[in-house]
């Protein structure tokens, strides 16, 4: 970076989406000190984002840019410009002439689910656990405010691993969440177990994935986020990826500066919160067994349940959205 002239207009730009791991030498006063952030485009930039990658495509009347983007929160431009191929592609093969907007719905699903496994054959009793799983995170999400929308329930395999699935897509852009919302999105990450657990009395493999994005957000709670009654307002953690945004990578190995007692504590606090959760669940669906059995039972029988389907089975969301309130 040295020897350059300033008066030459040279201009020398970098970019990683790994920022945590730079050397301070490159970020220094002279260096690349000019940080510009390029981060997820919002609302209206995906807006404007559809609308160029769907101007050489033939849609149906239907299909409203605003709609598709309120669809899909979180979604990057590179994921933006997957939807609009992969919906053409849906058309292509229905033999449509114009893309619809249930086009980009399944292509929303393929991109956040994966790919259906219509040839990956459960016996009845695996059939019958994942139904009564996928409706206990529905019920769950249904019947707590500030929850996403669940928008589809399915028991046919998706992807590498998914047996089943339930969909549930944010109504808005988020930039933060309160405790209490936390709390409801273990709670309904914890609906698949609680269902298994309140209807045959044992557990399955099935809630792996539910139960580390639970501990994830649990331990965040702790060590991040100061939510923890016994440790205070702490940050125990400092790694600036964020388990709601940021990308799943390694993080350095690194000894914690806190002591062993510290340790045990926040493992406790963390269990307890995770625990705390898995009871509001329990004790949600055992009020609600009877809904669940049927809600399950229908599963069962249509394999499929959209958000029409389950608003007759379960009834209206509970309450307005969990709000911060600014002044």
């Amino acid at each position: 970076m040295d020897g350059f002239d300033a008066r030459s207009g040279l201009v020398i730009l970098a970019a990683t989406n790994r920022p945590e791991i730079l050397d301070p030498a490159l970020l220094r006063a002279g260096r690349f000190d000019r940080q510009v952030l390029v981060d997820r485009p919002d609302k209206k930039g995906r807006v404007e984002i559809l609308r160029v990658h769907l101007r050489k495509t033939k849609l149906a009347s239907d299909v409203d840019p605003e709609k598709v983007a309120a669809l899909t929160p979180g979604f990057t431009g590179a994921d933006l410009a997957n939807l609009a191929n992969e919906a053409t592609l849906l058309a292509t093969r229905r033999g449509g002439d114009a893309v619809t907007m249930a086009d980009f719905t399944n292509a929303v699903e393929r991109m956040v689910a994966g790919l259906e496994k219509r040839n990956r054959l459960l016996n009845p009793k695996e059939r019958e656990i994942v139904a009564y799983h996928e409706m206990g995170h529905a019920l769950v999400a249904v019947s707590l405010p500030g929850t996403d929308t669940v928008h589809k329930v399915s028991i046919i395999p998706r992807g590498v691993g998914a047996l089943g699935y339930t969909i549930q897509l944010p109504t808005e852009d988020r930039f933060l969440m309160t405790r209490e919302e936390l709390e409801n999105k273990m709670a309904v990450l914890l609906g698949g177990r609680a269902a298994e657990l309140t209807v045959f009395g044992h557990l399955s493999t099935g809630a792996a994935d539910d139960l580390r994005r639970v501990t994830d957000i649990a331990r965040a709670m702790v060590t991040r986020y100061g939510m923890s009654d016994r440790l205070g307002s702490v940050a125990y953690d400092r790694d600036p990826r964020s388990f709601m945004t940021g990308p799943e990578l390694p993080s350095p190995q690194r000894e914690p500066d806190y002591s062993p007692e510290t340790a045990a504590t926040i493992d406790n606090e963390v269990r307890g919160i995770v625990q705390t959760a898995m009871d509001r669940a329990l004790s949600l669906l055992r009020e609600k067994r009877d809904v669940l059995e049927r809600s399950a039972r229908k599963l069962l029988e249509k394999e499929t349940l959209d958000d029409k389907d389950l608003a007759e089975l379960i009834g209206p969301r509970a309450g307005p959205p969990i709000r911060v309130a600014a002044e």
